[in-house]
């Protein structure tokens, strides 16, 4: 007689395990909501939902940008200081402080232009410390984690730059089609990058040198030059990032822009799917990882939990989706 009472569950962890790899996130999201439905007051409602879209922004540019690095086996750790150097830069600009030239319009669009330039100049050079020198991705962005929030601080003697241009501070505060403008942002950079990934030869050389990167050399591909530009990529949308808060805020905090964004964007990249490890990028799991992240903290919050708490929530989540993933990968 034959005993198959065992080949059911070793036959059913493995589909178990795919789907909370492949639905976990929707799943988590869907359960928050329900949670803050049932047991947040006013949770539905317009400024609810306006609140959470408009803090969730940078956090989905930011993660997008890593998505792309993780997804060729590296990671950037710069991101928040780079959020903190255009925060910097951009109102120096527009204030006249940097440039001199008498055109308020003229020095508006440079404000926009140069801080991401400059980012992208960053984020070039973690590629070239990755690639060029062989250094590892998580120490060659600690590089610019460590230094860059000095090169802020330094840029605006370590004071608090707050102003008041309509202007400029549209990326933040405007509206398009009735569209929060950081929310429109939002969702164009994502489609974006999905259609990066998903259409382009780009976005498939990305992969296959996350995936395997001998490989990747040998069938041709310019392993180095992906590289170096995820990392511009990243740099780009950390830039990008940093405007939009320093917009919403009105005012330029070298200490504070753009603090603990690494973690966040790193949460979301793997609570959305994308394997650490590289080979694979789910920009839209990344989009449902970076919405978790945001009503976690929201309902921690608003059920009068310290924002403390929110950092060890997020370490938690890492945690779980890397151990789904691995556990998924080897079944």
């Amino acid at each position: 007689m034959t005993d198959t009472t065992s080949s059911k569950p070793v036959a059913s962890r493995p589909s178990l395990l795919h789907l909370a790899s492949r639905y976990g996130t929707l799943f988590a999201l869907l359960a928050l909501i329900v949670f803050n439905v049932v047991m947040t007051p006013n949770f539905v409602s317009w400024q609810t939902l306006n609140v959470n879209l408009t803090q969730v922004a940078a956090i989905v540019i930011v993660a997008t940008g890593m998505t792309l690095v993780i997804a060729t086996g590296g990671i950037d750790l710069s991101v928040g200081s780079l959020m903190a150097i255009s925060g910097a830069i951009a109102p120096m600009i527009f204030l006249g402080m940097l440039l001199p030239i008498d055109s308020p319009g003229l020095l508006v669009a440079l404000a926009f232009v140069v801080p991401i330039m400059v980012t992208m100049a960053f984020g070039a050079f973690n590629g070239l410390l990755v690639t060029r020198y062989a250094v590892q991705p998580i120490v060659a962005t600690l590089v610019l984690f460590i230094a860059g929030r000095g090169i802020a601080q330094v840029l605006t003697n370590g004071n608090l730059q707050a102003f008041k241009n309509p202007t400029f501070q549209f990326i933040a505060m405007g509206k398009v089609a009735g569209i929060p403008t950081q929310v429109a942002l939002m969702i164009l950079v994502a489609v974006l990058a999905y259609a990066l990934i998903r259409f382009t030869v780009f976005g498939r050389q990305v992969l296959a040198v996350g995936g395997n990167e001998q490989a990747a050399r040998l069938a041709g591909i310019t392993v180095k030059r992906i590289k170096i530009l995820v990392y511009v990529i990243s740099g780009a949308l950390a830039g990008l990032a940093g405007l939009v808060v320093v917009a919403r805020n009105s005012a330029s905090d070298a200490n504070l822009v753009g603090l603990g964004m690494e973690l966040d964007a790193i949460a979301a990249v793997a609570v959305g799917g994308t394997l650490l490890s590289g080979g694979r990028a789910n920009i839209v799991g990344t989009v449902l990882g970076a919405l978790v992240i945001q009503l976690v903290r929201y309902t921690l919050l608003a059920n009068g939990v310290p924002d403390a708490a929110a950092l060890v929530v997020k370490a938690g989540l890492i945690v779980i989706a890397v151990y789904i993933q691995q556990r998924a990968d080897r079944s």
